[in-house]
């Protein structure tokens, strides 16, 4: 089953999102296997994002990569758990 995720990241930079995401983007294989769709906004306190994924385990699996990958570059830890809703429906304009 879907599901949609939003994660708050006070303090973390435009520079230090595209930093973590061009590293994560050039390793070897699909690091964001079963993301359907990516969204990154500004706040005033930093960042958040929001992710549809596939399911539970295709976040997990990201997750895996990602977050030693941001403790590497000394990224600000989120203040809180990303949120996670179960996705009644989706669809992609367009696909």
């Amino acid at each position: 089953m879907a599901i949609f995720m939003k994660a708050s990241l006070p303090g973390m930079t435009t520079d230090q999102y595209e930093k973590l995401n061009g590293e994560l983007q050039s390793m070897p294989g699909d690091t964001f296997a079963g993301c359907l769709a990516h969204v990154c906004v500004t706040t005033d306190a930093g960042i958040e994002v929001y992710d549809l994924w596939e399911s539970q385990e295709a976040m997990d699996k990201f997750g895996a990569v990602m977050m030693p990958v941001a403790e590497k570059q000394g990224l600000p830890a989120a203040s809180e758990r990303p949120k996670v809703s179960q996705v009644h429906r989706y669809w992609i304009p367009g696909a």
